[in-house]
């Protein structure tokens, strides 16, 4: 059963990106060391609320939640995020696959 990591992100226009685009250029080969596909990865999603409007959506295939944990806990990860964290708001969820 598939595992999918989905995110999305809101930039603070007085703030900026920050290290964020650090971020990106340095989280996807990790995420593909640990089996991570990039299915969507969008800088103009469509949003249909008003209330919700990212400036980024990510979605990431991963085969096992086992290989999914294992990414975003691993020592590699925990060396970059705070350039994300520091930067950006964004907001995650893990959902399980149907097939």
């Amino acid at each position: 059963m598939a595992w999918y990591f989905i995110v999305d992100t809101y930039i603070d226009e007085q703030r900026g990106r920050g290290e964020y685009d650090d971020y990106i250029r340095e989280v996807k080969p990790i995420v593909e060391h640990y089996g991570g596909v990039y299915l969507a990865r969008m800088d103009t999603p469509c949003s249909l609320s008003e209330k919700r409007q990212p400036q980024r959506v990510i979605i990431v295939r991963f085969d096992t939640r086992e290989q999914l944990d294992q990414c975003f806990s691993s020592s590699e990860y925990k060396a970059i995020m705070s350039k994300r964290t520091g930067s950006v708001d964004s907001r995650a969820v893990i959902v399980e696959g149907l097939v």
